[in-house]
C-alpha cells in the first residue's frame, strides 16, 4: 500500500506527521492544482486559501505537475461549480449547503455571505487533515462521516430551508451501490433538496487512470452516460439539467469553443448533473 507522508506547518515549525492514502490523497492533488492556477498572471480562478495551504505542505508535487489533464479538469470543474453554486445561492438566499467529500475544498469561503450554513463532510482521516489548516465553527461546520453514513444528517441543523448538496470529485471512485446509498441518505433526510453531482463517462471510468496518483488505492470505478440514466437509478430524484466541464475548459483554452460543439467531446467530458427531490 502506498503511503504519502507530508507535514503541515511553517518552515520553522515542524508539525505532526500526517499520512494519506487512496482517495483521500486526491484532495492534495486537487488543492495543488487550484493553488498553481491561482498564482498564474492570467489565472482563471483565485483560490488564495489553497495557495496558503500548499505553502505549508512538505509534499512531492512532481507527479501533479506532470498530470496536466488532471490539473485542467480540476480548474474547469472549479470554474463551472463556482458559477453554478453562486447562481443557486443568489436565487435561494439563506440556503443550507451540504458539501460531500469536501477534502480541502475552500468554496465555502469564496461563497461567504450567500448561505445560512455550510456543512463540509468527509471521512474522519480526511477531516483530521482539514482541521489542521481550516478551523471551522459556524456558519461553516465540519462533519467527519462518510457520504454513505446514514447518521451524518443528525449533525446538520435543518428547519425546512432550501438544501443544496454538492458532490464533487467523488462519484467516480464509488461503486454503484454506494451511489444509491448516498442518494438514499439525502432522500430520507431532506424533504426538498437540489443535488449537484460530478459524474464521469463510463468509458473514462473504465479506461483512464489518475496519472498523478498512480500506485495509490484511488481508482476510477463508476461512470454514467448522462442525467437521464442517473434518474433511472434514483427515481426519487428528478433530472433537471447537466453542465459539461467543457464550459470550464472554454475559459482556459479558446479552442474549446470549437471542440465543445462536437457531441463526442461533450459526451466524454465530466459533467455536473443537477438532480432535484421535491
Amino acid at each position: 500500500m502506498k503511503r504519502i507522508v507530508f507535514y503541515s506547518g511553517k518552515e520553522d515549525t515542524m508539525k505532526e506527521k500526517v499520512t494519506v492514502t487512496g482517495v483521500p490523497e486526491t484532495m492534495i492533488q486537487t488543492l495543488y492544482a487550484r493553488a498553481k492556477e491561482s498564482q498564474k498572471p492570467d489565472a482563471k480562478i483565485k483560490d488564495t486559501m489553497a495557495v496558503e495551504i500548499v505553502s505549508e505542505l512538505d509534499y512531492d508535487f512532481s507527479n501533479a505537475d506532470k498530470d496536466k489533464a488532471m490539473g485542467s479538469g480540476v480548474i474547469a470543474r472549479t470554474i463551472v461549480l463556482d458559477r453554478m453554486v453562486g447562481e443557486y445561492l443568489d436565487s435561494h438566499p439563506q440556503a443550507v449547503v451540504v458539501n460531500i467529500a469536501c477534502g480541502l475544498d475552500t468554496r465555502c469561503y469564496r461563497m461567504r455571505g450567500k448561505y445560512s450554513r455550510w456543512y463540509n463532510i468527509d471521512l474522519p482521516e480526511t477531516m483530521e487533515i482539514r482541521k489542521r489548516f481550516l478551523t471551522e465553527d459556524g456558519p461553516v461546520y465540519q462533519i467527519a462521516k462518510s457520504a454513505t453514513d446514514a447518521s451524518y444528517p443528525e449533525k446538520i441543523s435543518y428547519d425546512k430551508e432550501d438544501i443544496l448538496v454538492v458532490i464533487e470529485g467523488l462519484s467516480m471512485y464509488l461503486k454503484e451501490a454506494d451511489i444509491l446509498q448516498m442518494f438514499s441518505v439525502i432522500e430520507k433526510n431532506f424533504p426538498k433538496a437540489t443535488v449537484f453531482i460530478e459524474t464521469m463517462s463510463p468509458f473514462f471510468a473504465k479506461h483512464i487512470k489518475e496519472k498523478s496518483i498512480e500506485g495509490s488505492q484511488a481508482k476510477f470505478v463508476w461512470g454514467i452516460k448522462n442525467g437521464k440514466a442517473l434518474q433511472e437509478l434514483i427515481p426519487a430524484f428528478t433530472y433537471k439539467k447537466e453542465v459539461s466541464l467543457v464550459e470550464g475548459m472554454k475559459k482556459m483554452m479558446p479552442i474549446y469553443h470549437v471542440l465543445g460543439k462536437i457531441p463526442a467531446v461533450r459526451n466524454i467530458s465530466n459533467k455536473i448533473i443537477v438532480m432535484e427531490k421535491n
